[in-house]
């Protein structure tokens, strides 16, 4: 692996842990990160907050780019496919899990300011 591409590997990855820390201040319950199923992996996975009716299975997707523009547009139709695809693999781990209703998010994080968290940011 070059340096350059260890270099991205390492703002993904503290990009993740922050995006977890953060939804967690927002009263998410983390319940993985960093998720590896064929084909896809999940940034992370986590329960809305316990005041959010009704309980909420929510599939994270967390990019990372010079602005939140360029990091929103990064996702597109095969990486949603991908997630998607995971999140499938993830609940069929869990059943119980799985019969939640679903929603996918994206936590956005740009050079400066705040990370975005935009929920529902696509349905499959």
């Amino acid at each position: 692996m070059t340096a350059r591409r260890e270099q991205a590997r390492a703002r993904g990855t503290a990009a993740e842990w922050f995006a977890a820390f953060w939804l967690r201040l927002k009263g998410y319950r983390i319940l993985a990160r960093q998720f590896r199923a064929n084909g896809g992996e999940l940034d992370v996975v986590a329960l809305t907050p316990r005041w959010k009716s009704p309980c909420t299975i929510v599939f994270v997707e967390v990019r990372t780019r010079g602005t939140l523009a360029e990091a929103i547009a990064s996702v597109g139709s095969t990486k949603r496919g991908r997630v998607e695809r995971a999140a499938r693999q993830f609940c069929a781990r869990s059943p119980a899990l799985g019969r939640l209703p679903r929603r996918f998010d994206l936590v956005v994080l740009a050079q400066t300011g705040w990370p975005r968290h935009i929920p529902d940011a696509w349905r499959s």
